[in-house]
């Protein structure tokens, strides 16, 4: 058992609020332990200048934490004058995340804008918004079908995702701010539905792994993008987009 009382492959806890915003063509709060993000969805009708005039439209991502996401206040990237490392990172991690799974030929010459701000950080919150992401993209593109704006099938996959990590000698799934700090071994899975591999970036931390222990790690990931990709299932309903269920 891990502090929190979970065992070694089990998720922590997820919450899904959807629809909390007002205008958004697409939002939710996910919770996934002590984690929350706020994921909205945005429809643009425009593309970037270098896919205008191809038809095919575009998912880009922007990432945030807020100043008291942590437990000490980080400063807001507008005050400092550029967004950091670490933000362009996983906003473009993010987005590669999103177009594995869209047709953007079918989406036509339009944008989906997806918005993902930390409101609390206990580990795993590039994931958790890759996991929260898709839902908002997946409610913002339903509501352009109803509106008859676009037609026909637009999602390919889901995708998800979750960590993975070893921690004084055990290997753990789903690691909370604790576990990551301590890591050996840490490592951020994104995958599609379907068991296939969109991003794996795993980092030791003075110990490195061999082949048989990466094995083993994208194993357990599977399982919890397993039942991450069942609680999306259950949001979205029998069909979604044209993606069967």
């Amino acid at each position: 058992m891990r502090s929190d009382g979970r065992r070694i492959d089990e998720i922590r806890p997820v919450k899904v609020d959807r629809g909390c915003l007002k205008h958004a063509e697409g939002s939710l709060l996910i919770e996934i332990g002590e984690t929350r993000v706020l994921c909205t969805a945005t429809v643009e009708e425009k593309v970037p200048l270098f896919l205008r005039a191809t038809g095919q439209g575009w998912v880009t991502a922007e990432y945030g934490m807020l100043p008291r996401a942590t437990k000490t206040r980080t400063p807001r990237e507008s005050v400092t004058g550029r967004a950091s490392g670490r933000t362009f990172e996983i906003q473009r991690l993010i987005g590669r995340s999103l177009r594995a799974v869209i047709d953007l030929t079918r989406l036509g010459e339009r944008t989906v804008l997806i918005d993902c701000d930390v409101i609390q950080a206990d580990g795993g919150t590039r994931t958790t918004a890759i996991t929260g992401a898709f839902v908002a993209m997946a409610d913002a593109l339903s509501r352009l079908q109803e509106n008859d704006q676009l037609h026909g099938p637009l999602l390919k996959d889901f995708v998800a995702g979750v960590s993975v990590g070893h921690v004084n000698g055990e290997l753990l799934l789903d690691l909370n701010y604790a576990e990551d700090s301590m890591a050996e071994v840490d490592m951020n899975i994104v995958m599609t539905g379907s068991g296939k591999f969109v991003e794996v970036q795993g980092t030791a931390e003075e110990v490195p792994f061999n082949k048989v222990e990466l094995d083993q790690m994208l194993d357990l990931a599977t399982r919890g993008i397993d039942q991450l990709v069942g609680l999306q299932r259950q949001l979205l309903g029998a069909e979604i987009n044209g993606l069967k269920m």
